[in-house]
């Protein structure tokens, strides 16, 4: 836990096999981190990028592209849970994500049987598996769950999204008297990215609208109080200099979260970032916001919606690029 008294976590938003050795050992044992998340974009920078999955590929010549894939994944997935256990063990997170195949996003019945076989391969208890958002991937994550399978919900950019996502974990949760965590990964940076040039131009404040959607979307996750559910943060890397490196995760410091991010901003944060709980933010200074982006002539709802698919279409493409060059 990176700050106990609000209970708020940080996550590695990255895998690689040598820093899995190194730096990430490192930042568990400085305890600035507290578990790890991946996706099909991580990896597949990480696969095509490093020189340390040579090996296992020559062992597994003559394998198709998405049993190479899977076995390298994996791999790197078991080591990260296997350091990660004893934070684990002692109820302080310890969890590693891994994503389902991105193109059974529609698929209910295909990503619930990929999510129980990729855990029952990967064999470790503090292995969440990662499902989009999707009408199919409710049903997904409701059976996951009832199948005593931590979940990952993932590309959140709705309140409606959200909500539905918590409803399955409740459904999932009634089927059995465990506590099975999960998280309601809510994408907060691609929001601003996608508007504050209009947003600049037409006189409102810029880089607030990720942060009071995702606001309104914790606000709404903390009233419907899912046994062991949390809003984790995704997306809060800062991709220009206009920003502090620290700024998504210093604005969105909330009792029961989460953040994931990336190497560099976890250790811009650590060092500069400021410490104090940001959320909850009111409802009222959340309306006041959109109110401008409305008069701005942004039509919000249509963008979270277009963000939604512009994800799914992002990780099919890194999925793709992975499969073909292996």
């Amino acid at each position: 836990m990176y700050l106990e008294d609000i209970k708020f976590s940080l996550w590695a938003d990255f895998i690689e096999r040598e820093y899995l050795d190194g730096e990430f050992k490192e930042l568990i044992e400085k305890k600035i981190i507290n578990g790890a998340t991946s996706n099909p974009a991580i990896f597949k920078n990480a696969i095509l990028t490093s020189e340390a999955y040579k090996e296992q590929l020559k062992l597994l010549d003559g394998f198709s592209a998405k049993e190479k894939y899977e076995a390298l994944a994996i791999h790197d997935i078991q080591k990260a849970a296997d350091i990660l256990k004893p934070l684990y063990d002692a109820g302080d997170d310890g969890y590693v994500s891994i994503e389902v195949d991105p193109f059974l996003c529609d698929d209910a019945d295909a990503t619930i049987a990929e999510g129980k076989r990729l855990f029952d391969r990967i064999d470790r208890k503090n292995v969440m598996i990662k499902v989009p958002a999707t009408d199919a991937g409710y049903k997904a994550m409701e059976e996951l769950i009832a199948y005593k399978i931590p979940v990952n919900a993932t590309l959140i950019f709705t309140k409606e999204q959200a909500i539905g996502c918590a409803k399955a974990f409740e459904r999932g949760l009634a089927q059995h008297n465990e506590a099975v965590d999960s998280v309601i990964s809510v994408f907060v940076s691609r929001v601003d990215r996608a508007l504050d040039k209009i947003l600049v131009e037409k006189g409102v404040t810029p880089a607030l609208s990720g942060i009071y959607n995702a606001a309104a979307i914790y606000n709404s996750v903390e009233a419907l109080n899912v046994t062991n559910t949390r809003t984790l943060f995704a997306s809060t890397g800062v991709k220009d200099n206009s920003l502090a490196p620290y700024y998504y995760v210093s604005e969105l410091l909330a009792p029961n979260s989460v953040n994931t991010a990336p190497i560099d901003t976890i250790k811009a944060f650590d060092k500069d970032g400021t410490k104090e709980q940001k959320l909850p933010i009111s409802q009222d200074i959340i309306d006041a916001h959109f109110e401008k982006v409305a008069a701005a002539g942004i039509d919000f709802e249509a963008e979270l919606h277009k963000q939604v698919a512009d994800g799914l279409e992002a990780f099919k493409v890194a999925f793709s690029e992975i499969l073909e060059e292996l």
